[in-house]
């Protein structure tokens, strides 16, 4: 892939955050996910590549998406598959909760599973417990792990889960072990991505959720050297059938290779609200400020960007 892709990719998530930002704490969720699906094509008609989306956005929630299949960039450059959450928390925004963030992952073609719009059982960790964990393993077990590889008592390891009925076994035992508990209304993406980063104060994640974001997860994981382990959750007979169908054996256990293969893939990522790695968009009348990651797994570098937006500036960009 191409080393400018990277910034290439961050313009597009910008887009895409400060879009969706107008929509803050408004209540609508369908509105934040168009504003900032529009913005993310637009962009991403310009970044010299061959794209095609592998994990769209939108079957779950029937919101507006970049479909699955659908063709992305200018039609010159390398050929890659992408992964796209244009709003990853769209109920987070239409909140004004914390956490939303804006995006985009990519690596050649070929090497991004096209994971189906269902969900995933996931556990996520940041570099140094990484090849330690197990999703095999009890929650009591890995929290044992990470505990021992960071060098903390049980007490002072913080698990993030989603604040869901269907958690309530894994939150019961995180609190019989001893550790502590951040519950999270949606974006297990960002919640994933907090392991690798100390200063978050997230140690790892465990629970379900979708499983295009596992793959999201995966890439960003991937090039900061953490880890993430699924497993799919078909709920029916027809979701099983999908797997079949996409070539996945619902039975296995999804590693990083599994998730992303080769040596290189991209991430990038910007803050629509705040959160514990980004800050969100702030506007100051037609001037925007915007907090992104890019980092890239070949090279291992990691990018947080600042970036000032003048909007009158920004004409093919009218929805702003």
């Amino acid at each position: 892939m191409e080393r400018s892709l990277t910034m290439e990719l961050v313009r597009v998530t910008e887009a895409a955050a400060l879009a969706a930002a107008r929509w803050m704490g408004k209540g609508l969720k369908n509105e934040v996910d168009q504003a900032g699906t529009t913005a993310m094509r637009k962009v991403f008609d310009t970044v010299p590549m061959i794209g095609t989306v592998v994990i769209g956005e939108g079957e779950m929630d029937e919101a507006p998406m970049l479909y699955i299949g659908e063709k992305l960039g200018t039609g010159h450059g390398p050929e890659v598959d992408v992964a796209v959450d244009p709003i990853e928390g769209t109920n987070i925004v239409a909140r004004g909760l914390w956490n939303a963030l804006a995006v985009v992952a990519i690596a050649d073609k070929g090497n991004l599973l096209h994971a189906p719009d269902m969900y995933m059982d996931k556990i996520a960790v940041g570099p140094k417990v990484a090849g330690k964990i197990s999703i095999e393993y009890s929650v009591t077990q890995n929290l044992q792990i990470v505990a021992k590889e960071l060098n903390k008592d049980i007490t002072e390891v913080t698990a993030v889960v989603l604040d869901r009925e269907r958690h309530q076994d894994i939150i019961d035992e995180v609190r019989r072990a001893g550790a502590r508990i951040k519950l999270i209304s949606d974006g297990d993406v960002a919640a994933a991505i907090n392991t690798a980063f100390e200063d978050t104060g997230v140690d790892v994640m465990f629970g379900a959720g979708g499983a295009p974001e596992g793959v999201l997860a995966a890439v960003a994981l991937k090039c900061l050297g953490g880890e993430i382990q699924g497993k799919l959750l078909p709920q029916s007979e027809e979701e099983s059938n999908r797997c079949k169908e996409m070539g996945i054996d619902p039975d296995k256990i999804l590693k990083m290779e599994d998730l992303v293969k080769g040596d290189d893939a991209i991430f990038a990522a910007t803050g629509v609200t705040d959160g514990e790695l980004l800050k969100g968009v702030r506007f100051h009348g037609t001037i925007a400020s915007t907090q992104s990651i890019v980092m890239r797994a070949k090279s291992g570098t990691v990018r947080i960007i600042d970036g000032t937006h003048r909007l009158e500036k920004k004409p093919n960009l009218s929805f702003l």
